[in-house]
């Protein structure tokens, strides 16, 4: 897989994300980059919202962005709306809800297009809970659960600014699957896949598995455990 996978940990599209985004755009190699913004975790809430702030964050900051409003699972396998992630450059699922997006994802013809972008060298990112999804296994509301595995063997626990890393691993002790590391990615922060392990991005990534965590920086890179 020649692509980049970027999870960012939510609070996606703010001033605090600028200097991430651009990181993002500079991993696509392309000057002016095709970048979708795909809302479908936002679209029980306000989607073309989401998407508007997207397109609109990535375009200041120089790419060619524009929204792709697959809000169901009808639209994920729609063969004319899906068609634009062929010539995309960068691919942005939002957050919202994780399980609603699981669900109109997964087998979709849309997930194929993300993972043949990904073969042919595109960035492919997930905020919240567009990372959540790209995970191998899921926890969402206190049950574990499969994901689509876009990134074998991890859990994404977003927005993890939040919480205490010593009471995070209690809670994952019992019931982290066996093989798994968990990324405990604050917001307005995120990691990019590498061919020397995961850069974070903006402020900080904590990483769980069965020996313990380790809290890693900006520029900091980290590998996962296969």
């Amino acid at each position: 897989m020649s692509g980049r996978i970027a999870l960012v940990g939510g609070d996606e599209f703010r001033a605090s994300c600028v200097d991430m985004d651009a990181e993002l755009i500079a991993a696509s190699g392309v000057e002016r980059p095709r970048t979708l913004i795909i809302p479908t975790a936002a679209a029980l809430e306000r989607p073309e919202l989401a998407a508007a702030n997207g397109a609109r964050h990535f375009k200041a900051l120089g790419a060619d962005a524009a929204p792709l409003m697959a809000l169901n699972a009808r639209d994920a396998n729609d063969e004319a709306l899906t068609a634009a992630a062929d010539g995309a450059h960068i691919i942005y699922l939002t957050g919202g809800n994780p399980a609603y997006l699981l669900e109109a994802l997964r087998g979709s013809l849309l997930l194929d297009r993300m993972v043949s972008a990904l073969e042919r060298g595109a960035v492919v990112a997930g905020s919240s809970a567009g990372a959540m999804v790209m995970g191998r296994w899921m926890r969402f509301r206190g049950r574990w659960g499969a994901a689509l595995g876009v990134v074998p063997n991890v859990v994404v626990l977003p927005h993890h600014e939040r919480g205490n890393p010593d009471d995070v691993l209690a809670e994952l002790s019992g019931g982290l699957p066996d093989g798994a590391t968990a990324l405990g990615i604050d917001g307005a922060s995120g990691c990019i896949s590498g061919a020397d392990g995961w850069r974070v991005l903006g402020g900080a990534v904590t990483v769980y598995d069965k020996r313990g965590w380790r809290r890693f920086g900006a520029g900091e890179v980290f590998r996962i455990q296969s």
